[in-house]
């Protein structure tokens, strides 16, 4: 038991990482400072955003330093890079030094692969010490990733409210702390056992009281991150108040000890049966695969008539076969299906099939045009002639990301009373974008700012928690860690391209406004600074919702045959 109690103090460490190490979600409180100070124009503000989100195309660095360093060598290096890509940006945003504009690219590429390191390292501290829960680990510590924004407005209010630059001192400073306080747990990792069926069960519960935890911190931070009206003092206590919570998961270590008083009074009117990941019990996914298989020679159910198995493991339709002839619709949808979740696909693999590029679509267009609506958050409200929410709005958009990240876990724990395929939750998470930047478009009020921007948040958030649990699933938990970082390769270029459209348009349309006159760099005013970038996002996240719809009626069978065998043969 001293060995579960102390894998509850690495998911807390984890936590305490992943809540601090969110660093890139505060780019728009500072970015106009910056813009101001180097004398840039709004397309080159871009690319500075850009190389933050480029970290992410060298996320295979951290798995390779993984191969031949300690895992607490490489978070110190994760944490290293941070302080030395934001403190020498502090230094010349406060112009202390001066670089030119290529060294702070670079500095900005540093700091967005430190981002990357550092989850890395929760990933593996979630699969080694949690095997038979790890999508609830991961969604749980993940999520956290969310309210980074949120804390260090709370942290910059604290000490002095009025200063922007302060937030790339915190960001250089607050992770290097964070690593020596979560250095003692992971160091001391303890060697697990396999857990019995009932100890999976007790853990989930644990996880279940966690989530609400992880609630009520995302409230607090919500109801008091995002106000302007307390001052330094008030700043200080909310912002200890917000520490609290996040020491109080410490407690948990000491419930696993009391496995009894949850078995009596908890696990016994509470029944959770564990995760839905295919990550939770390789076993379940083995005889899944043998009955499908089975199933798939015998036809003894129907379940897969009128599909059938192709010898390589994918599924065309019978009247395909049959010479029939079909819809263009029936042909896109039926065409090389998944037959059962969990088949391994090499990257050469996965290329080659049409549900990565419709998941490759719909991320591009969903979740990264979220990501790039936050990184101009800044010029949006100064566009509107809403300088002082901008902080407001940075904490708005951080703290429903996170909640949005906590409800992707929803699917496993009501799943027992409401199946759906995971594809199909993704293509729900998709909607409110469109929505919001077509709110956004319609009117430039506050209402409708704070509006889009919270329901933007809700939808990349539960998507960026997602998406690992899908690529698992769709295309092998082997290949997981290759596979996924493939996948997030969009996450830069839709940087690239959104923002480059963004700031086209900006700088179109500041060509006769306003100027800075400490840099003398243009300043645009009005709704159309963003009116043409908003109806052209909301076209391009329409057609990500599309791509969703369709990659979900691809994979529909796959999981609806996964859940039965589940429901009638594992259980």
């Amino acid at each position: 038991m001293a060995g579960q109690s102390r894998k509850w103090m690495i998911l807390v460490a984890t936590i305490w990482i992943q809540a601090f190490t969110g660093t890139n979600f505060d780019f728009s409180a500072y970015s106009s400072v910056l813009k101001s100070v180097l004398g840039i124009s709004q397309v080159q503000l871009n690319y500075l955003a850009v190389a933050s989100d480029m970290g992410k195309v060298f996320g295979w660095s951290s798995g390779l330093a993984l191969m031949y360093l300690p895992l607490s060598v490489v978070l110190f290096i994760s944490a290293f890079m941070g302080f030395i890509g934001y403190g020498l940006q502090w230094l010349v945003i406060t112009q202390l030094i001066t670089l030119p504009y290529f060294l702070v690219f670079l500095l900005c590429l540093m700091a967005g692969c430190s981002i990357c390191w550092f989850n890395t390292v929760c990933f593996v501290l979630c699969i080694r010490n949690f095997p038979s829960n790890q999508p609830l680990a991961i969604s749980l510590t993940v999520s956290f990733n969310g309210v980074s924004a949120a804390l260090y407005t709370l942290a910059a209010k604290a000490i002095n409210p009025s200063s922007s630059p302060l937030y790339l001192i915190l960001n250089a400073i607050i992770p290097l702390i964070t690593s020596f306080a979560a250095l003692i747990p992971i160091v001391r990792q303890p060697s697990l056992d396999p857990l019995p069926p009932e100890a999976v069960r007790r853990d989930s519960v644990i996880f279940l009281l966690l989530n609400v935890l992880a609630v009520l911190t995302g409230v607090y931070l919500l109801l008091f991150g995002s106000t302007t009206t307390h001052d330094a003092s008030s700043a200080r206590l909310l912002f200890g108040g917000a520490i609290v919570l996040l020491i109080f998961p410490l407690c948990i270590p000491g419930i696993a000890y009391a496995r009894d008083w949850f078995k009596r009074t908890i696990h016994s009117s509470f029944r959770l049966d564990g995760s839905g990941f295919i990550l939770v019990d390789v076993d379940d996914l083995e005889l899944h695969k043998e009955l499908l298989t089975r199933e798939a020679s015998n036809h003894e159910n129907g379940l897969l008539d009128p599909l059938l198995c192709s010898d390589n493991g994918l599924v065309r339709s019978k009247n395909s076969s049959l010479g029939q002839s079909e819809g263009c619709c029936e042909t896109v949808i039926g065409k090389d299906q998944l037959a059962m979740l969990g088949q391994e696909h090499s990257a050469k693999d996965l290329v080659r099939r049409l549900d990565f590029w419709l998941y490759y679509v719909a991320y591009f267009c969903g979740g990264t045009i979220g990501l790039v609506f936050s990184n101009n958050l800044g010029q949006i409200a100064q566009s509107l002639g809403q300088s002082s929410n901008t902080t407001t709005l940075v904490t708005l958009y951080s703290s429903f990301s996170f909640f949005g990240r906590l409800l992707s876990a929803v699917p496993d724990y009501i799943r027992g009373k409401l199946y759906f395929a995971r594809t199909g939750w993704l293509t729900i998470a998709l909607l409110p974008t469109p929505v919001a930047f077509i709110l956004l478009a319609m009117s430039g009020s506050e209402a409708a700012l704070h509006t889009g921007t919270a329901l933007v948040g809700l939808s990349s958030g539960f998507i960026f928690a997602a998406a690992v649990s899908i690529t698992s699933e769709l295309f092998g938990p082997n290949n997981v860690s290759v596979n996924h970082n493939i996948l997030i390769t969009n996450i830069p270029i839709g940087s690239l391209l959104y923002g480059f459209l963004a700031a086209t348009v900006y700088d179109a349309n500041a060509s006769s406004g306003l100027r800075d006159v400490v840099s003398d760099s243009v300043v645009c005013m009005g709704r159309h600074c963003y009116y043409l970038t908003f109806v052209w996002w909301g076209c391009i996240s329409i057609l990500g919702l599309a791509s969703s719809v369709m990659l979900f009626l691809r994979t529909k069978h796959a999981y609806d045959n996964f859940e039965h065998k589940r429901t009638t043969q594992l259980y």
